[in-house]
């Protein structure tokens, strides 16, 4: 490993090792045999293709044994075949047939690969295999993820925080709803992850059963595409040509990168309030944060994720403007940018598992947020010249301006400008015992409103008669 090439092979490799299970080369010849293996079987069951007699119990044992102690010796004999054949699929069609000899079905095993084309095959188990490491594996890495960013915003949902737009100081927030914002975003996206379709074809060279039809002009082959396809439990794609066009991992991949974009996103501001002081990380014993400077904790966690979800996107985006597209439906270019697929995935798997591990040391600091918040004052001149305009208060947004634009103003400034306004005392009193950090609107209970907390959503007991929310 030391000497791998790549860093998933590599450094990586224990982080990422889940993944060969679905994307390596072990794994696409296995998800082939699957798919040559239910083809055969699928066939066997159809009336309308008499000459491949249906199957005894003991026959449909045999070949899923196949599958079953299918291991790293079984793929490498594949690829001592292909070694000759210079083809891949039809490497694994002859590694089948070699299982059968000396077995009942010896005699049927030129129905291995009936009327396919490596493409059927193929397009299938990249299917299959994408499904289950989506399914399997990174939804629920990424839903994890949510899990704790809602868990963090509950917790930090009550604790004032200065805003920062532009880079400079606004109106304060809260930790949590800052937090919150990105376990909404990223809910939002793995609604279209739980939505995703999965598509599969099997219909011949160039998508018209051609070979099928003069072999068995009376068979549905509509039919038993679609229901192969279904059984596998993929969406069935009637129209191609040779290749299905690879539009649903374009789609996967738009979404994916979405998700990695937001958690870009999420890992800058992390590092920007660390760097703040908002966020506090702790030490771990043996641990060591600059090799000249023994104090430094640094974020690499957060930095870690940015730069392999960055590669991931990188790779999801030529998935998704290459893929779909194949001269006349049928180049082999689309076949070495499949065999990525996993680089893509492993480098997102890499990212989720360094932004938790980020995520779990870091600790709000209370004591650093309320300091800064305090020398913001200037924040509260929004509230003023609102309430200025409210009450019709000559050219409250100028008078605020001059007071506060580049300047720093002490509460001792503030209370003195509220002093002098002419509105109501009550108001005047509200915008006197004004603070930065009790300047935070609703942002506490919003973290409760769209986690559906019962008690701030709207029932019977807080409507008015019309109905509408009080």
């Amino acid at each position: 490993m030391i000497t791998a090439l790549s860093p998933l092979d590599g450094r990586y490799a224990s982080k990422v090792a889940e993944l060969s299970e679905f994307f390596s080369e072990y794994a696409l010849i296995k998800y082939r045999c699957k798919v040559e293996i239910e083809w055969f079987k699928h066939l066997a069951e159809r009336e309308d293709i008499p000459e491949l007699r249906k199957l005894t119990e003991d026959e449909i044992k045999i070949l899923d044994s196949i599958l079953e102690e299918f291991n790293e010796q079984s793929a490498e004999h594949v690829k001592d075949i292909e070694k000759t054949t210079r083809h891949d699929v039809k490497a694994v069609e002859y590694f089948l047939k070699d299982q059968l000899l000396e077995t009942s079905l010896e005699e049927l095993s030129e129905w291995i690969h009936f009327t396919c084309t490596s493409e059927d095959i193929n397009n299938l188990s990249y299917a299959l295999m994408l499904k289950d490491a989506h399914q399997q594996l990174m939804m629920p890495a990424v839903d994890y993820i949510l899990e704790v960013l809602e868990n963090k915003s509950k917790e930090w949902q009550e604790v004032p925080l200065l805003s920062l737009t532009h880079g400079q100081s606004a109106s304060p927030t809260t930790v949590g709803k800052s937090i919150f914002v990105f376990a909404a975003r990223i809910s939002a996206q793995l609604k279209h992850l739980m939505s995703q379709e999965f598509l599969g074809k099997i219909n011949g060279a160039t998508g018209n059963f051609n070979a099928h039809l003069v072999a068995y002009p009376d068979a549905n082959w509509l039919e038993i595409s679609q229901t192969f396809v279904e059984g596998l439990e993929l969406q069935w794609n009637p129209f191609s040509d040779q290749i299905d066009p690879h539009d649903f991992i374009a789609e996967l991949s738009h979404v994916n990168i979405r998700v990695n974009t937001i958690l870009i996103d999420l890992s800058r501001d992390i590092w920007g309030y660390i760097s703040r002081g908002v966020f506090t990380q702790k030490t771990k014993a043996g641990e060591i944060g600059s090799s000249a400077m023994p104090h430094k904790v640094n974020p690499i966690d957060f930095e870690n994720a940015e730069g392999n979800f960055g590669i991931a996107n990188v790779l999801f985006d030529h998935f998704a403007l290459k893929l779909p597209i194949s001269r006349w439906q049928r180049d082999l270019t689309d076949s070495t940018v499949l065999r990525n697929l996993g680089v893509a995935f492993g480098h997102m798997l890499i990212a989720l598992k360094s932004l938790n591990a980020g995520l779990e040391k870091i600790e709000v600091s209370p004591e650093n947020c309320k300091m800064e918040l305090s020398k913001n004052v200037e924040v509260l001149a929004e509230a003023v010249q609102t309430v200025m305009r409210k009450y019709e208060i000559e050219k409250p947004y100028e008078k605020l301006k001059e007071l506060t634009r580049g300047k720093r103003i002490t509460l001792d400034d503030y209370k003195e400008f509220v002093e002098k306004l002419e509105i109501p005392e009550d108001a005047k009193e509200r915008l006197y015992n004004l603070t930065p950090e009790t300047y935070i609107g609703i942002a506490p209970k919003m973290v409760d409103i769209f986690m559906q907390d019962a008690e701030l959503l709207p029932d019977e007991n807080n409507c008015c008669e019309s109905g509408e929310c009080k």
